[in-house]
C-alpha cells in the first residue's frame, strides 16, 4: 500500500490485487500500461503470476506489458528468476523516491512506444486484408475468415450464407471504354456491394455478414449464421443496387447500365466441405447468367 501511495503522489492511476489470482483477473479485464509485482504473494508467487500473464499476451509483440519486480530480498538468484519468468526489471521496496520515480517516467515512455506499435500495427493488418482496387476485404483475408465461420457452422450445427457475384460481361467493358474506367466501374460496384452488407449488418438482418472481392470482376459476400430466406432477400438488394447505378454499359445490351448476376446459396445445417459450398454458389450464379443475366438463383 505504501508503493501504491507513492505512485499515486507521481499522478499515475494505480490499480491494486491483493494476490496473483486476481492480479490475472484484473489483466483479462484490462490492460495495464505497466505492472509492478511482488514476489512473495499468497497462493501464487510473483514469478508463476508473471508467467500466466505472459502466456495470455501470446506471442504479439504490440501486447506486451512492462513487468517490474518489487521486492525486499534483490539477490541475484531473485533477479535470474524474474527475467526468465518475463519480468523486465527488478526494484527494491526501499527503493529512493526518485530512483523510482524515474522508472516510471522510463516506463511510461516504453508504453507509448507500445501504443503506437499496436495502432501502425492495426493499420498494417488491416491493409494486408485489404483488396487495393476495392477496399473489400481480399481473398486470402476471406478464406481465412470462411473457415472460421465454417468450422464454426459445422460444430454447432448453425446455418452459412453464400453469394458469388459476378459483374456481367465486364470484359467487353474494360474492351470498350478502356482499363482506368474498368477500375472505376469496378470500385463502385464495390462500394454498392459494401454498402448494402453494412446495411444489412447495422439492421441486424444478417450480422456478421461481410463483403470481399473474389477475383477479378467476381465477388462474394459470406453470411455467417443466417436466418432462412436473407441470403436471397440480400442477393435481390445487390442485384437492383447495382442496376440503380446507372453505370452506362453499352455491350450490356439487354440493360445499357452495368448490372450484376448472383448465385446464392445457404446451408441451414452446416456439414462436409465448405469448397462444395463455393460451388454450388458458382453453378447458381452462372445459372443466373444463362436465365438473362441481372439477376440472380438461390438455393
Amino acid at each position: 500500500m505504501v508503493t501504491r501511495a507513492r505512485l499515486e503522489s507521481f499522478g499515475h492511476e494505480v490499480t491494486h490485487a491483493i494476490d496473483g489470482k486476481t492480479a490475472i483477473d484484473c489483466f483479462q479485464k484490462e490492460r495495464f500500461d505497466l505492472i509492478l509485482m511482488d514476489i512473495e504473494m499468497p497462493g501464487m508467487n510473483g514469478f508463476e503470476t508473471t508467467t500466466r500473464i505472459r502466456a495470455l499476451e501470446g506471442n504479439e509483440p504490440w501486447a506486451w506489458t512492462p513487468i517490474i519486480f518489487v521486492t525486499a530480498t534483490d539477490t541475484d538468484t531473485n533477479l535470474i528468476t524474474a527475467i526468465e519468468a518475463g519480468g523486465d526489471d527488478f526494484i527494491s521496496k526501499t527503493v529512493p523516491e526518485g530512483v523510482l520515480q524515474a522508472k516510471m517516467k522510463a516506463m511510461s515512455r516504453i508504453a507509448s512506444l507500445r501504443t503506437r506499435l499496436a495502432l501502425a500495427n492495426g493499420k498494417l493488418q488491416d491493409q494486408a486484408n485489404r483488396d487495393g482496387l476495392t477496399g473489400l476485404f481480399n481473398r486470402r483475408a476471406m478464406d481465412q475468415q470462411v473457415d472460421t465461420h465454417w468450422e464454426r457452422a459445422c460444430n454447432n450445427g448453425g446455418s452459412f450464407g453464400l453469394l458469388m457475384i459476378d459483374v456481367d460481361n465486364f470484359k467487353k467493358y474494360n474492351d470498350h471504354y478502356g482499363h482506368q474506367s474498368g477500375d472505376e466501374c469496378l470500385r463502385a460496384v464495390a462500394a454498392c456491394l459494401e454498402n448494402t452488407v453494412n446495411e444489412a449488418n447495422a439492421s441486424k438482418m444478417a450480422p456478421g455478414s461481410f463483403a470481399a472481392r473474389y477475383g477479378g470482376e467476381e465477388f462474394a459476400v459470406v453470411i455467417p449464421d443466417a436466418a432462412q430466406g436473407i441470403h436471397a432477400r440480400i442477393a435481390e438488394q445487390l442485384v437492383q443496387g447495382v442496376a440503380l447505378l446507372g453505370i452506362p454499359h453499352e455491350k450490356n445490351a439487354q440493360y445499357g447500365v452495368v448490372t450484376i448476376s448472383v448465385g446464392a446459396v445457404c446451408a441451414t445445417q452446416a456439414s462436409g466441405s465448405v469448397a462444395q459450398h463455393f460451388r454450388l454458389a458458382d453453378s447458381l450464379l452462372y445459372k443466373a447468367k444463362e436465365g438473362g443475366r441481372n439477376r440472380y438463383e438461390s438455393l
